[in-house]
C-alpha cells in the first residue's frame, strides 16, 4: 500500500469555502478511483492561512496513476484552486506503508 500527501495553504477566511469546493472535486475523485483505500482531509491553523493536507492510501502505484496520469509524482489541480490556494507546490510525497496497527 502506498501513502500519497499533498499540501496546500489557503487564507484562513477562506477555509470552509474551500473544504466545500475539496468535497466537490479532489475528494470525490480520490473515492471513485478503484484502488484508492481512504482519504483523510487535514488541517493546521497557521496564522493569516490554515494549511491543508490529504492523505490518501492506495493499492498500487497503477491506482495512483488512474488519479493522477503517469506522471503521478506530480500534484493535481483544478480550474478554481486558483481562487483559493495561495502556493502551489508541484509535486506530492509518497510513502510505502510499512504496517498499520488497528486499535484494540
Amino acid at each position: 500500500m502506498i501513502a500519497r500527501m499533498w499540501r496546500g495553504p489557503v487564507p484562513k477566511a477562506k477555509k470552509e469555502s474551500y473544504v466545500a469546493y475539496l468535497r466537490e472535486t479532489g475528494l470525490g475523485d480520490y473515492t471513485r478511483t478503484p484502488g484508492n483505500r481512504g482519504v483523510w482531509l487535514l488541517c493546521q491553523d497557521k496564522g493569516e492561512e490554515v494549511e491543508f493536507l490529504t492523505l490518501t492510501l492506495w493499492e498500487s502505484v497503477d491506482a495512483i496513476k488512474a488519479f493522477a496520469g503517469e506522471e503521478y509524482g506530480r500534484a493535481r489541480y483544478y480550474a478554481r484552486d486558483r481562487d483559493f490556494l495561495t502556493r502551489f507546490d508541484p509535486e506530492v510525497e509518497h510513502f510505502e506503508v510499512i504496517d498499520v496497527v488497528e486499535p484494540r
